[in-house]
């Protein structure tokens, strides 16, 4: 099928790059959000699939609102069979979704109707959830709503960090995608509606959202850090001082008051409304990340500093 293939973040990169290489498709051209500044030296950047597109002499489509007559007027005019979509970050309007032949087909990554909107990742670690995976639907006006073409299941593992598991979605995503493609041009595919039941929404995360709250569970604490990182990254005051946390360890046997630090030869260990945590690495803002206790020692914190 001739396709064009809208996508912005480093999670649609794999799902581009596999139909690029496809031998049944052809990417005519891409859609993505405009560069950006970005960085320390904010510099103005093209986006992970814009970079992709670049690189393979593609024709990059960066409309800064989907209702650009421009853009409506370029799409209609490449004529698509079909628009691939994976974290794109613009909802479409009805004009641009009737366009391509077979309609936009949406990469998400958790097991529709679960977990719908912008974090579905975050959201399932932070739930506690066992399984998720990736789903390919028809893309609607609505937020995720759509039909769905197929699924692919992922476990998550306790120690899976969001990161992490994207990375893994977006992967086993991209086969599944091409494989909807397939079907579909072959007529043996066919969308089919949600489930009623079983609707949760993930929106998405802030940095606000990301403070760890030292009053909950040790569990929850250890969720909560991992669904939130890489971005936007779970931090906490010591003291005065703002610092991003990175993943913990569970330590079932030490019971600690919620926020209460305690420095020993074994760890930094902060109290939660269970039992306590060792924090592995921190990042001092303004600092580079290190080991949480050389940070602890070279702060010369004490019992009286509390995380809160």
């Amino acid at each position: 099928m001739r396709i064009v293939f809208a996508g912005t973040p480093e999670p649609a990169v794999p799902s581009l790059r596999r139909l690029i290489a496809s031998e049944r498709h052809e990417v005519l051209a891409v859609v993505t959000r405009p560069d950006a500044v970005a960085g320390r030296g904010r510099k103005v950047v093209r986006s992970p699939i814009g970079q992709l597109a670049d690189e393979h002499g593609l024709e990059v489509l960066t409309p800064k609102s989907a209702i650009d007559p421009e853009f409506l007027t370029r799409l209609r005019e490449l004529a698509p069979d079909a628009c691939p979509v994976v974290a794109y970050g613009n909802l479409l309007p009805r004009p641009v979704l009737d366009v391509p032949l077979h309609g936009w087909m949406n990469l998400h990554f958790s097991l529709l109707p679960a977990w719908r909107g912008a974090a579905p990742v975050q959201a399932a670690i932070n739930a506690g959830d066992e399984m998720t995976g990736a789903t390919v639907f028809a893309l609607d006006e609505g937020m995720d709503t759509g039909p769905v073409y197929g699924v692919v299941t992922e476990s998550i593992r306790t120690t899976d960090t969001a990161g992490e598991l994207l990375a893994r979605l977006a992967e086993s995503g991209a086969v599944l995608l091409e494989n909807v493609l397939n079907g579909v041009e072959d007529g043996a595919l066919h969308a089919v509606p949600q489930p009623r039941d079983g609707i949760s929404h993930a929106p998405k995360m802030t940095v606000e959202s990301a403070r760890i709250r030292w009053d909950q569970p040790a569990l929850a604490v250890h969720r909560h850090i991992r669904s939130v990182t890489p971005a936007p990254g779970a931090w906490t005051m010591i003291g005065d001082l703002r610092v991003k946390i990175g993943p913990v360890t569970l330590m079932e046997e030490t019971l600690l008051p919620p926020g209460r630090i305690e420095i020993r030869r074994d760890g930094f260990l902060v109290g939660t409304s269970t039992t306590a945590v060792r924090l592995g690495q921190v990042q001092p803002q303004g600092k580079k990340q290190m080991a949480a206790l050389d940070w602890a020692r070279g702060a010369r914190l004490n019992g009286e500093v509390r995380a809160h």
